[in-house]
């Protein structure tokens, strides 16, 4: 069933293709007006759409409503599909490459016949876009910055993604009885964030009928005991063979490992044996890596004197921290979201919807705040949970907060962000971010380097100097679990562990199913060697009380 997030998209879609047609502005502006009123919407949509009371939503007129209705009863809009009737596949496509508008897009089209990414892609190579009014050489270059990066990114998938698929081939293989065991390798064991390939090793007990039986589920190639799943999905698919115990383990311990980190060990792989992965270790005279630290990075652990291995596990948490409910752009109500947490096994919770300057999240003025506070106040009597009160503050361009520090001390837990102004230099980006981590009334520096996997990249900033601030202002870094952030990047994990940092691991949640989302954070603080000692998240509740009152005393 579609929902307020499905209902933006859509009403956005229709605005761009009819801006593309060329139709009448103040229409498409309908459109576009239409969708931002639905984002700032503070009441419950669902509820709208069920009493069909959308008229009383300012902005969404009768044409609107219609619309709506329509895609709430049907799953589909006939207006929608009305328009994309005569435009051409590749439209939409290009309309998702960051720069490019509607009406750029409809000029491409009209005046040089473009209308996929690939002819878009010619026409720059042949410095054709500098021959049309409004695009100059540096519109073009930018043009195919971005359609290189669409190529490399149409090469992985995120982490979570990939586990689907992995999931679906599995159970395509479960019912082969020849399969005696099997176990995912690569880069899913190892949990990097994003992926390029499925790989799994299977324990055989008869190839040819092996063989056989997988004819009838895929199309593939075999070479060398690998098979090659032809065309399954958006990435290759795998499948390593072996048929003894220690071949198993053999090919699990030499495809778990990326190559960075076996040709650091010196392998010889005809010499890797052993009846478990722990002796063929011992038999390496390496002491046991866990799959998530086999990178090449690890050995920087090494240098560091950094724990060798991480004991971080979701069991050890106590406090989920960072989640949004419907006072903001979750989907869930607080209590909802809090009973959620109790059937978990959490302990504590810190609400923290989006601030007010996030006016596209339906951030939180003064008023709401106070309202959400009385909530908070009525339900902590009533949870096993106990309820914190925080905020998602936005990092305004100056640095500063965007409430007053005399409002900041009423919340329990204080998270600062960036969400707006990515492009500021490096030097004014730090600068901004330094200040905000500065303020006594910061407790987490949120996703810190902005970007979204496979979609935006990191804004520019010192990280060494952010982190080296945080430690210096016991202000905890975030490492964000969802799978499009899984910010900050593991890699810098090591850096920040060396200069005695706090890290707090957050779904970032805006519903009760995204609270699980807590696992890929978890993986990214195992490939950082994390400790749970090192996590706030894992604090009992009287020691995270202390954490929130070592710089100012809070009334808790």
């Amino acid at each position: 069933m579609p929902d307020k997030k499905d209902t933006i998209a859509l009403l956005e879609s229709i605005a761009d293709i009819m801006e593309f047609k060329g139709e009448n502005k103040f229409k498409v502006g309908a459109y576009r007006n239409g969708a931002i009123s639905i984002r700032r919407f503070e009441g419950e949509f669902d509820e709208v759409i069920t009493k069909k009371e959308l008229d009383k939503i300012k902005g969404i007129g009768k044409g609107l409503q219609a619309v709506i209705y329509e895609y709430f009863e049907k799953g589909e809009s006939s207006l929608y599909k009305q328009l994309r009737a005569d435009v051409p596949d590749g439209i939409e496509e290009l309309l998702q490459i960051k720069g490019m508008g509607a009406g750029k897009i409809n000029q491409l089209y009209t005046e040089l016949g473009i209308s996929n990414i690939g002819e878009l892609e010619y026409a720059c190579r042949e410095n054709r876009l500098t021959l049309l009014k409004g695009f100059g050489e540096a519109t073009q270059n930018k043009i195919l910055n971005e359609i290189e990066k669409q190529k490399y990114h149409s090469k992985f998938v995120l982490l979570n993604t990939a586990e689907e698929f992995a999931a679906e081939i599995r159970s395509k293989l479960d019912p082969v009885k020849q399969i005696q065991k099997s176990e995912l390798t690569g880069e899913l064991r190892r949990g990097k964030e994003i992926i390029s390939s499925i790989n799994i090793v299977l324990l055989l007990s008869d190839k040819n009928k092996f063989l056989r039986e997988i004819k009838k589920k895929f199309e593939f190639e075999i070479e060398n005991e690998v098979i090659s799943v032809r065309e399954y999905f958006s990435i290759p698919v795998n499948l390593h063979l072996a048929y003894t115990e220690d071949e198993f383990n053999r090919t699990l311990f030499l495809t778990t490992g990326s190559d960075a980190f076996l040709s650091r060990l010196n392998i010889v792989p005809a010499k890797v044996k052993g009846e478990t992965e722990e002796d063929i270790f011992k038999s390496l005279t390496v002491p046991y890596i866990i799959p998530e630290m086999r990178e090449g990075e690890y050995f920087d652990i090494k240098k560091k004197s950094l724990a060798a291995n991480s004991d971080l596990s979701t069991d050890a948490f106590r406090g989920l921290l960072h989640f949004h409910t419907v006072y903001s752009d979750g989907r869930n109500t607080l209590e909802e979201m809090i009973t959620a947490a109790e059937k978990k096994g959490f302990g504590y919770a810190a609400v923290c919807d989006h601030s007010k300057s996030a006016f596209y999240a339906n951030g939180l003025s003064e008023e709401r705040i106070l309202k959400q506070k009385e909530e908070v106040e009525k339900l902590n009597p009533l949870k096993q949970v106990h309820i914190f009160q925080g905020i998602e503050s936005d990092i305004l361009s100056d640095g500063n907060l965007d409430y007053s520090n005399q409002f900041l001390s009423a919340f329990h837990f204080v998270v600062a962000s960036i969400h707006s102004r990515f492009s500021m230099d490096e030097e004014q980006m730090t600068a901004r971010i330094l200040k905000a981590v500065e303020n006594p009334f910061t407790d987490l520096l949120a996703h810190p380097s902005g970007r979204l996997l496979l979609s935006r990249d990191p804004y520019k900033f010192k990280v060494k100097k952010v982190i080296d601030a945080c430690a210096a202002n016991d202000v905890a870094i975030e490492i964000n679990s969802n799978p499009r952030r899984l910010d900050l990047d593991w890699r810098w994990i090591y850096y920040a562990r060396e200069k005695g940092c706090r890290f707090s691991i957050n779904p970032d949640a805006h519903s009760i199913n995204e609270i699980g989302l807590i696992k890929y954070g978890v993986i990214m603080g195992r490939k950082g060697g994390l400790m749970n000692s090192e996590v706030i998240n894992c604090y009992e509740l009287p020691e995270f009380k202390k954490f929130l009152s070592r710089k100012i005393n809070r009334k808790l």
